[in-house]
């Protein structure tokens, strides 16, 4: 099992070479980009959430795209663990609840770890 951090804020992403090894042909390895948590507003709220199933880049972006699109949500910053339970943090203003992000997390085909 391999481990790979990928950090995703709302800024332009940069592809990574290689290919993921799940077959589900993303042909990404992952997403790099520069984290833009420093530009959070002092208002913005922190949540972190247990995800199971991602396994690759696409994985990464389907579940922040899911999630950027809920009002109020900022930035995502994921730390995969291929095949394992992966970290996701969303700052937000608030405005998305809990119920919200774990629907989110769900549209986007993957389960919250309990």
């Amino acid at each position: 099992m391999t481990e790979q951090r990928i950090d995703l804020g709302l800024s332009a992403t940069t592809p990574v070479s290689g290919g993921c090894s799940d077959g589900c042909g993303c042909g990404a390895g992952g997403v790099a980009s520069t984290p833009t948590t420093q530009n959070l507003t002092a208002q913005a709220a922190t949540s972190e959430l247990r995800v199971e199933g991602m396994t690759c880049g696409h994985c990464v972006r389907a579940v922040t795209e899911e999630l950027t699109a809920l009002d109020g949500v900022e930035v995502v910053d994921v730390d995969l663990h291929d095949g394992g339970v992966s970290v996701v943090r969303i700052a937000s203003t608030g405005a998305a609840s809990d119920d919200d992000l774990a629907a989110a997390i769900d549209e986007a085909g993957y389960t919250l770890a309990r």
